[in-house]
């Protein structure tokens, strides 16, 4: 995968994307990315092909361990209902760091530092293209997003 930076894009909020095919209609994590740094992370999913009804489940979870291996602390869960029913809809939702540390004194499982989208699609052919938006940056960086991904 080739990457590019630019002088254009100068954001101080990193961005990512992940195609999220799983295959199967269970919960499953998108992936765990690391929230050391910032003060919010939003994230959304865009359906991107049905055969179903689309994601019938999405939750922000949290983990102390970078591959998810601890034990997940669900920070949000969406009420989806039956909204996102078509290609092209989405939902969208956010977490603050303080909202991790609040369920970090309640789990008791160690320093939630990692955070992933937890998605369940109603069709084993459903797909999305999840993406997460670091915000809020403790200690203000730019060009942390590349413009190009191919």
């Amino acid at each position: 995968m080739a990457q590019s930076l630019e002088g254009g894009w100068q954001s101080s909020n990193k961005m990512l994307q992940f195609d999220h095919d799983p295959g199967d209609t269970a919960a499953n994590d998108v992936s765990w990315q690391d929230m050391k740094g910032f003060g919010e992370v939003t994230m959304s999913a865009f359906a991107s092909a049905l055969s179903g009804n689309g994601v019938t489940a999405f939750l922000i979870i949290a983990n102390s361990e970078s591959d998810g291996g601890g034990t997940d602390a669900t920070i949000v869960t969406h009420a989806v209902g039956d909204a996102p029913d078509a290609v092209g809809d989405w939902l969208v939702q956010s977490v603050t760091a303080e909202m991790i540390k609040a369920k970090e004194v309640i789990a008791t499982t160690g320093r939630l530092r990692y955070v992933s989208a937890k998605i369940t699609h109603q069709h084993n052919d459903d797909e999305s293209v999840v993406a997460y938006i670091f915000s809020k940056p403790f200690v203000a960086k730019r060009a942390l997003t590349t413009n190009v991904v191919a």
